[in-house]
């Protein structure tokens, strides 16, 4: 019997909660993470992209509009491509953007929640679900003046929040079915014995466990994960070798050249070739190869601060 395929795939996770018949399920998953009840759902983006097999342009994110009142953009990932930050960022600034034509107030937008789906570890963080939200700092000492308020205002927004599910921290803590979260990730990590209880306690579980059963006997189904797992894949092995070509290159070029300019060089090419991840493989050869952060950041045009964060 064929193997089930993973609600941890983009085009699976996808293929699923985007259909309308599925909604009271993607209903019930939402409420499980943003521990608040929705009456009304809609599906933004429905379509899966004719373009889903690459990575690079098919982003299979899911767009719904909660109540009326909010709207939630869902992205699986599956790899680490060291860019969930900046992906957050953008998702969170075009949903907002979005929202408001020509002459439009921004009263009329709504707020916008951004769930990360994540197959990896990324924060460092003792937690397997995270929330962030625009909170004000701890005021400093000079800046304090007494206005009289018992209770400051801790949000500088409320427009904007951003949920962090890291699977790998779910299963390491390996919980019980208590929660409907709790539930919902065992279905999305396989745990069988797991998966089982939920359902029993869960009929929006047991209902897309079998519609999951039924996807995975469907030849073309099975196919359209294999081509979209394949590019994603492909992808960061092209990143990868670009990574690596560009420092040999570099490094090779340095001996003849000098050695920052050949690193520059180096660089240069790898990060045409490739995104995030192989800048940071790139920082972590230099300073394994002793050269100074103050040098690295003048070549790489990232802060002492990032650096840093790499080296650690």
């Amino acid at each position: 019997m064929a193997s089930k395929l993973p609600l941890t795939s983009d085009y699976v996770f996808k293929r699923i909660f985007g259909q309308e018949e599925n909604k009271e399920a993607l209903k019930d998953f939402l409420e499980s993470v943003l521990k608040t009840t929705i009456k009304n759902i809609t599906i933004n983006n429905p379509e899966i992209p004719k373009n889903f097999y690459d990575s690079k342009y098919g982003v299979l994110d899911l767009k719904v509009t909660l109540d009326n009142k909010m709207i939630v953009n869902v992205e699986m990932q599956l790899q680490n491509q060291y860019n969930i930050e900046q992906r957050t960022t953008y998702y969170m600034a075009s949903t907002y953007q979005q929202q408001l034509g020509e002459g439009d107030p921004y009263t009329n937008c709504k707020k916008v929640i951004v769930i990360d789906i994540l197959n990896f570890n990324y924060y460092k963080r003792n937690s397997y679900h995270s929330v962030a939200r625009m909170i004000f700092e701890e005021t400093e000492e000079n800046a304090k003046i007494d206005m009289g308020y018992e209770k400051e205002d801790k949000y500088a927004t409320k427009y904007v929040e951003i949920h962090v599910i890291e699977l790998p921290k779910f299963k390491k803590r390996n919980p019980d079915i208590h929660t409907k979260l709790e539930q919902w990730l065992w279905l999305f990590i396989g745990g069988e014995e797991k998966v089982k209880k939920a359902s029993k306690v869960n009929k929006e579980i047991e209902k897309i466990n079998k519609k999951l059963a039924s996807m995975s006997l469907s030849r073309e189904e099975r196919n359209n994960y294999e081509f979209r797992k394949k590019a994603i894949l492909d992808e960061i092995s092209a990143i990868d070798y670009a990574t690596k070509k560009g420092l040999q290159r570099g490094l090779e070029q340095g001996l003849e050249q000098g050695l920052e300019q050949g690193i520059k060089k180096g660089i240069e090419k790898g990060i045409e070739q490739g995104r995030k991840e192989e800048k940071i493989k790139l920082v972590k050869e230099m300073l394994k190869n002793k050269i100074s952060i103050e040098q690295i950041a003048r070549i790489t045009k990232l802060t002492q601060e990032e650096i840093n964060k790499i080296k650690e």
